[in-house]
């Protein structure tokens, strides 16, 4: 395709450029914003193939948890074509921009990264660890699509939405755009969102503000030389928040999760009784009985006080484990039939 210089449309005032076409779908609302570093722009994208079909590689309505996504203006994001075109756009248009693959050379690694937290697989990837192009080319990014344009890049067209354009100091900042002054700051106040919405038997939100709080304590971590004071300090403050994380995650029925965080508040301090309890009670969740029975007689033998409790909790595990051998049997007596009937 051949690409003529960008125009600015009349009242835009921004030209795109070389190898960047835009076209309106649906005009917006209101004057062109200012578009200041720190505005956040909240839209809805959907990525397509100039082929005939139009083959769709992305929609954030479909993908996923369907959630809309959001850009940071002045933040560096990778994708810089993508903050280059939301510029251009008001309040409530509707655009689509047909880009030369001269500017999607980073295209593949963040449609991986969106993908990814779309679907849940944050951090499973291959590619997600690996340093520099040629690494990511050669580990793939786990969706052949995406390993296919990093071998032969093309022209792609980009349809936008804008739902809402909100300059800095008109929303609350999340924890990665905050410095780790307000990281710190904002750490009791989550605890306190979290605590009030688990309450209010809001588990899943609940999750959210203990995660956020777990993401702010992750980056600060980071600051700081391991084993230091300052960095146990910090490593120390997220046991509460893994726990309570961990028992949303049981209480929604999601078993692994809930495991996964009692077993890293375990490997920190092996003297908490809340995570041999809950995993344990995770742990029988997932049949994993054996499991459970270790975790329960852990808990018991830290806090003999909760000896009723964890009564209760063996007995469970003794009539489930009733219950499977029965089951068993009867699978065996079947299988023997089959055999004696052959």
């Amino acid at each position: 395709m051949d690409f003529p210089e960008g125009e600015p449309e009349s009242g835009l005032g921004t030209s795109l450029g070389r190898g960047i076409v835009k076209r309106v779908i649906y005009p917006g609302k209101g004057e062109l914003p200012l578009f200041e570093d720190g505005t956040k722009v909240i839209f809805h994208y959907k990525t397509s193939k100039l082929d005939e079909a139009e083959t769709v590689l992305e929609d954030s309505r479909t993908l996923g948890k369907k959630k809309s996504m959001e850009l940071l203006i002045g933040k560096q994001f990778k994708l810089e074509v993508w903050e280059d075109c939301l510029k251009t756009m008001r309040r409530d248009e509707v655009a689509e921009f047909t880009v030369d693959k001269m500017h999607l050379v980073s295209y593949a690694p963040v449609a991986q990264k969106l993908r990814d937290f779309a679907l849940d697989k944050s951090g499973q990837s291959q590619g997600s660890h690996c340093c520099g192009m040629a690494q990511m080319s050669e580990a793939g990014l786990g969706y052949p699509d995406l390993d296919e344009f990093m071998k032969n890049p093309e022209p792609l067209r980009f349809t936008f939405q804008i739902l809402s354009i909100n300059s800095p100091g008109q929303y609350k900042k999340d924890a990665w755009a905050m410095n780790d002054e307000e990281k710190r700051a904002i750490l009791p106040i989550l605890k306190e969102e979290g605590n009030k919405l688990y309450q209010e038997k809001e588990y899943e939100k609940a999750a959210e503000k203990y995660a956020e709080a777990l993401g702010c304590l992750e980056n600060l971590v980071l600051h700081e030389k391991p084993n230091s004071s300052e960095y146990i300090e910090l490593d120390n403050l997220r046991i509460p928040f893994l726990l309570n994380y961990a028992q949303c995650k049981l209480l929604l029925g999601e078993y692994y999760q809930a495991i996964e965080h009692c077993s890293s508040v375990i490997e920190k301090d092996d003297s908490l009784v809340k995570a041999y309890f809950r995993r344990g009670k995770a742990h029988v969740a997932c049949w994993n009985l054996d499991e459970a029975r270790k975790d329960f007689k852990k808990a018991g033998e830290l806090d003999p006080s909760l000896a009723g409790a964890l009564k209760k909790e063996l007995k469970i595990i003794d009539d489930l484990e009733k219950q499977k051998d029965k089951e068993d049997k009867v699978v065996m007596q079947n299988v023997f039939q089959k055999m004696v009937e052959h």
